[in-house]
Parts: structure tokens; sequence; C-alpha cells
């Protein structure tokens, strides 16, 4: 569903088309030899020709290409067996080259599309234009010196895959859902970790707005977004301020612009180059790319079950809910962790135990499913234990907590304390008539047509249980007795 903002002369549509930069999981560069590991301290990871040092000839990995054809089959899109390195010349302090080695009319992947997950339960499909890999540039640096800046060359050269989605995207839910879902297939293929907070992931959005049914928009491009909450705030301003400018007799330029995120806004960074600017030519170090279709063949067999794959089988299959699906297939090893937990157990009660329990407990201690504290074993041995009515669903809550501080299984917890559920109905039946023996009035009240007070009954049984007594069979003896 687009959306819709109203201003003063109507409604406008937002028209958003994304490139995503998403660094290429390879141990060396897309040229070089040079390590790309995060966090080495300035300049130690570059090689003569990261420093573009005369003379020096790149050399193309080849794990990067066996990446960037991984990520095209997990974005449904077309393998290009011909494809060509060109060379993107401008001018900037942490380019050694002068220019950039990138692709242009020719890229490796071509036309795809992604399923976009929304927060109505509803789905959409957005098109992808084309995947090409290039070279990264350096960094500057200018936080470290009142009047200079630096310039560090550790990124210059790390292979990136510019992923360009069509202008489908319609505001800044469809914005956020489809950078979400584009990281999570990254990560699932295992080309990309998505760390935005680490620049390994980032992006480039296109923000135009129109009139509903009117031709496209002029756009501008905000550069470098580094988070999904980014994302969505800044199309949100963007937007805004477009329809103002419009609405008050401006136009927008096409231009290039950053997002600030202290002061909550879009600012003018340069007028936006056309393709032309750049005056792109196929670099003459490197032939042409050619890649045969038994190797893209191979690389398919290799790809794991994917996010919308794995999602819809948990729906049809385990009967999951689209809602519970979306967000255990959210996370790879968090997807595969149920799967284990689930596994000859109630499918419905293992993902209510993890999205509810688990989820919220480690995040409240601020750990990824990958520190768990609690094994899927372990949390399978506790589902088991509440499904052979050995203990009760409340108990289980307190003996979930236990199992998170202590690492001890819920079996050995539960013999520790004593909290094995109590089942013998003549337990029962003698702790009902106490609690019968304790409340005459309400016993009267009750057989004159209180029927509320059946609660009371029942929570003054399970409190002299220590709240060991079995629920179903409290409840069925009291109704009994009572009557």
């Amino acid at each position: 569903m687009a959306q819709m903002i109203k201003g003063k002369t109507g409604e406008w549509e937002i028209v958003v088309g994304m490139e995503i930069h998403a660094q290429v999981i390879a141990n060396s560069k897309l040229f070089s030899g040079a390590s790309t590991a995060f966090g080495a301290s300035p300049n130690s990871q570059v090689s003569m020709v990261d420093a573009a040092m005369p003379g020096m000839l790149p050399v193309l990995n080849k794990k990067c290409v066996e990446q960037a054809i991984r990520t095209g089959l997990g974005l449904n899109a077309q393998i290009n067996k011909h494809s060509v390195f060109a060379r993107k010349n401008y001018f900037y302090p942490d380019l050694p080259q002068g220019y950039q080695i990138s692709q242009f009319e020719h890229p490796i992947i071509g036309t795809g599309t992604i399923e976009i997950d929304l927060p109505d339960g509803s789905s959409k499909n957005i098109g992808i234009t084309r995947l090409h890999l290039e070279q990264d540039a350096g960094k500057s640096i200018h936080d470290q010196h009142p009047s200079k800046s630096y310039v560090d060359l550790n990124r210059s050269g790390c292979a990136l895959m510019e992923i360009v989605s069509e202008p489908d995207i319609r505001g800044a839910e469809e914005a956020t859902a489809y950078i979400s879902k584009i990281r999570m297939i990254l990560r699932y293929l295992e080309t990309c970790d998505g760390n935005m907070d680490e620049g390994s992931m980032r992006a480039d959005v296109n923000v135009s707005m129109r009139k509903p049914g009117d031709e496209l928009g002029t756009r501008a491009e905000i550069k470098n977004v580094n988070s999904v909450k980014a994302v969505q705030q800044a199309i949100e301003y963007e937007s805004r301020r477009q329809i103002d400018l419009l609405e008050n007799g401006g136009t927008v330029d096409q231009e290039t612009r950053l997002w600030d995120p202290d002061k909550m806004e879009t600012r003018s960074m340069r007028s936006k180059e056309e393709a032309h600017d750049y005056r792109y030519f196929p670099d003459p170090d490197l032939l042409p790319l050619d890649v045969s279709q038994d190797w893209i063949d191979e690389i398919k067999k290799t790809l794991p079950e994917l996010p919308d794959e794995k999602k819809h089988r948990f729906i049809k299959e385990l009967g999951l809910s689209t809602y519970d699906a979306s967000i255990l297939i959210s996370d790879r090893q968090r997807a595969d962790y149920y799967e284990e937990v689930t596994e000859g157990r109630d499918s419905k009660m293992a993902a209510n135990w993890i999205i509810n329990e688990l989820l919220g407990i480690l995040n409240k201690n601020g750990k990824t499913i990958i520190d768990s504290p609690i094994s899927t074993k372990q949390l399978g041995g506790l589902i088991d234990l509440i499904a052979n009515e050995t203990i009760s669903g409340k108990i289980a809550k307190e003996v979930f907590v236990e199992m998170f501080i202590s690492g001890k299984n819920a079996a050995v917890i539960v013999e520790e304390k004593g909290l094995k559920q109590v089942t013998d109905t003549g337990a029962i039946e003698s702790l009902i008539d106490k609690v019968i023996a304790e409340n005459p009035d309400n016993v009267a009240a009750y057989k004159a047509g209180k029927d509320k007070l059946f609660g009371f009954f029942v929570g003054q049984v399970m409190k002299k249980s220590q709240g060991k007594a079995n629920p179903a069979a409290v409840n069925k003896l009291l109704k009994e007795k009572l009557s």
C-alpha cells in the first residue's frame, strides 16, 4: 500500500529507489591480496595495488565473483555470463587511483525480484535493476585534527556489491522492509555480514514526490545512510522537505544530500552527477569476465534454504502464523535454533517459548541467539516437562529464568527445588476439602449463583499447593466438589 502524505494541495505519493552497497565476505580485496578484516589500525592493510603505486596491475579475486553470483541467485536475478569492469573517473582524496574500478554497461547480475513483508501482514514484490561488483574507496577522517583530514586506505579496494532497486518502493515503511530483507538474504547466503554499524552495508536512498498517477518527480539522493532507522527517518524528513518546496512554487534539485542524525535533517552535499560525468570506459587492465553455466549451476547447488522459502514452509508445514514465522526466519541462527527445538514437539509451543520468553530475556541482557545460555536441547527439555505434565506452564517460567542464570537443565532445577507438579488426585482433593472447609460463606455464595467465585477457589488451592497442583485436575475436582 503506497504511503501518502497530506500537503496543502492534497495527497502526495513518495517514490523511493535504493542503491545498497554491501561489502563482500572474502578474506582479501577485489583486486589485491590485502586483508579485509575489520578494525585493524589505519593503513595497515594496504597493498601496492590499493595504494595505486605506478605499474601495479589488478588481479580479480575469484571468491568475490562467486559471492556476487551467489547473491544474484538469492535475489532471483539474471546471472550475466559476460560482464565488463569499467573505470569510473572522479577525484577524491581517499581514492588513490583517481578512478574506481566498477561495472557500468555490462554488470555481472541483471534484473531480479524480492518479496518484502509489511507490518500489516501483506507482502509486496520489489524489482532489482542490477547488481554490480566494484572496489570500495578509502575513508577520510575529519575529527582527529583541528585543521587536517586523515586518510585510511584499509577499506580501499574491498569488494562491494552495489544492489540497485527499481523505483518500486513507496514510503519509509516499505523502504525499511526492503533493506531489512536484503540484509537478511545476504546474511543467509553469507555473502555480506550486513553490519551497518561497521560500514559493511550502507544505502544511498533516492526520494522523489509526485501526485498520484503523475510521472516520476525529480529525485534527490541521500548518500551513505548507515542504519535501518536512519533510512526511515531520512525518507520521512526528505519527503516533507520536497512537498514544502513544491507546494511553495519551488523545484526539487537533482542533487546528492547527506543525512545528519544529530539535527535529524538532510542537507545538500553536491549537485548529482549523471553517468557521463564519470567518463566510464572499459578498464584496459582487466579482461571481460566470462563465467560458465556449469560454475553457476555448481554455486546454485550450495545455496541454503532462503528466508521466504523457510517462512512459507513454517506456515504451511508447521502451522505457524505469518507473524511468528516472519520473526523466526528474520535471522538464520534463530531459524536453525527453532527447528532444533521444535523437532518432535508442538511447533506452536516451541515458537511461543522462543519468541515470547527466550528473545525477550536475550534482548534484555544484550545477547543474541548465538550467545544464548540455554541450548536448543535444554529448551526442548523444558517444553517436554510441560507436555508430560511434570510442571505447569507457570512454574516453567520460573524454571526458565533459573536456567538462563545458572545454565542448568530444567529437570535438575525441578528436582532440586521440588517443583514437580502434583497430579495425584487424592492429594489435590485433600487440598480442596481444606479450602472449602475454611471458606463456608464463599461456598454458600457460589452455590447461590456467584459463579465468579470459582476463580477464588482455584487460586486458594494453587496457593496451598505452592503452585504445584495440576491446574486442569484442580478445575475438574473443584467443579465436582462444589456442585
